[in-house]
Formats: structure tokens, sequence, C-alpha cells
């Protein structure tokens, strides 16, 4: 079948599918986006997905495209339309079309709205996190502004180039004091040799992931002992866990970071237990 995609009050076939030349986010990455799971067909977090998109829109002075109410609609018309019953769907927004000029164009431009979806192998990621990944370090190159779920993802792009190149899966951006941020596509976790979970505190230069908002929800339930701080690279080298979080893998052990294992070099128990118990958390849109 065909794959389908939402374009401008459009419902196209991909390979029919069109943005314009002078379209801002082709002209400048000047838009943002959003990657939310699909279970069963259903939108998972969806409340908290659309929550950061308005946060992004607001950011960068974007309007919305549609109301909430029509996006949703769209949203579940996508994903019906190309039969996702697991997978993800995309949605992007850009400040429109309008002749190239860096400053903001007239306030009539209509923003542009993109949606697309499609399936995953749930098999294949099941066996990946069975496996574990690895990652590998590289400095953190990237805007101020992380926070904002931005399209432009050129140093996302090479970092994870780079660990393409040396057999990894992730890499992990490290900042001017030897600190780890968050992955190219995914939030950063370590356990700590005393049993703690530890991820980056919020703020511009992470992304306030979605899924890593619910795994806290899941640590807390358990009672696991948890902090929001910093952590360096050899901290990281020292941890007993390690794992990543993101929409579209949920929670995936790591199991080498820059060709080292980590702990006892395979899937650890805590990040195990977490994907297990991840969707009990989550909410799953009707």
């Amino acid at each position: 079948m065909s794959r389908i995609a939402y374009v401008n009050g459009r419902y196209l076939p991909r390979n029919e599918a069109r943005v314009a030349v002078e379209d801002r986010g082709y002209q400048f990455a000047d838009g943002v986006y959003e990657v939310c799971e699909v279970r069963g067909g259903r939108v998972v977090d969806e409340r908290r997905h659309m929550a950061r998109l308005d946060r992004s829109l607001g950011e960068l002075r974007i309007a919305r495209p549609m109301s909430p109410a029509a996006l949703a609609i769209v949203l579940r018309e996508t994903i019906r339309r190309n039969r996702v019953r697991d997978g993800i769907v995309y949605v992007q927004v850009t400040r429109g079309v309008a002749r190239r000029d860096f400053a903001f164009p007239a306030d009539h431009t209509r923003p542009s709205l993109v949606v697309t979806a499609r399936s995953n192998d749930l098999e294949h990621l099941e066996q990946t996190a069975v496996e574990g990944i690895a990652v590998v370090t590289v400095p953190d190159i990237r805007w101020k502004r992380v926070d904002i779920k931005s399209v432009a993802l050129l140093p996302n792009v090479l970092a994870k180039q780079t660990a393409r190149e040396q057999g990894a899966r992730e890499a992990w951006l490290v900042d001017g004091e030897g600190r780890i941020t968050e992955g190219a596509s995914s939030n950063a976790w370590i356990v700590s040799r005393d049993g703690k979970l530890i991820t980056h505190p919020l703020g511009h230069d992470i992304l306030a992931g979605i899924t890593r908002s619910v795994v806290i929800d899941v640590i807390k339930a358990q009672g696991l002992a948890f902090e929001e701080r910093c952590f360096t690279v050899e901290e990281a080298y020292a941890a007993r866990e390690a794992f990543v979080t993101s929409a579209s893998q949920i929670v995936l052990p790591v199991v080498s970071i820059d060709g080292r294992p980590v702990g006892n070099g395979g899937p650890g128990l805590i990040a195990t237990a977490l994907r297990r118990d991840y969707h009990r958390h989550a909410e799953i849109s009707e």
C-alpha cells in the first residue's frame, strides 16, 4: 500500500506530497516537530506531545496551524490511512511559505503542516532491547535552545553519522565541561553503582523528552532512587547500567559506551523493567 501524507489540508500518496520551495522549513529550518508512538492504532502520550508542540510553537512565535481538536483528527486519519497499528506518527509545523527573507514574514502567512505515519517492526525493536545498544560520545555542538523541538537537526545528523561509522546506534552529546547532555535523538540515563537513576536536569540544553517524563513516573511508582543532575563521561563509563529513552524506542538498554562495556556488558535489570512497565503509566488515546 502506498503511504499517505497529510500536507496543508490534503491527504496525498507520499510520492505526490510536496512542500513549496520557499517554505521556511526548507529555507531556514524555521519550524518544529513532534514524534508520537502509535500502539494498537492509538496515539501514546498525545496530550503531553501536543503540549510540547504548543510550547515549541510559542517559543518561536509560530501560529498554530489548526485547533488542537482538528489536529487530533488529522493525526488519527493519517494513522488510519496508513494502516499503522504499531509505529509512529510525525507532525511538522513551519512558519509557512514566503519570499526568502531572514525576518519573519507578514502576520497573515499561514503555517505549513505535514503529518506522516509509518509502522515499526516491533519484533526487531524488542530484539534490540534484548541485546542492548552501543553508544559513542561526541562534542555537543548544537545551538543553545535545544529545549525547542526544532527541525534544525544538522548537528544531530552529524552525531548519528559518527555513531553509525563506529558501529553504534546512538551518540551521546558532551558539553564543554565533559558532561553528557543527551543523545542525538534520545535522553540519556545512567544507573550509578549505588543504584541511583540519573538523568540531566531540564533546561535550555536538553529536550524535555515525553518518554523521559513517563519513565520518571515509573521510577517514582517503583520507589527507585532518582536524581536529576549532570553526569560526566567518566561517571557513565563507571555506571552499573545505562539506557536511552525516546518515543520511537521507549527504553533501550545501553551495553557499551565508546567501546567500553557498561556493567556486565548486558542489558541491565532496571532498564529492562522500565521498558516492561512503561505502557502501564503512559497515556493511550482513544
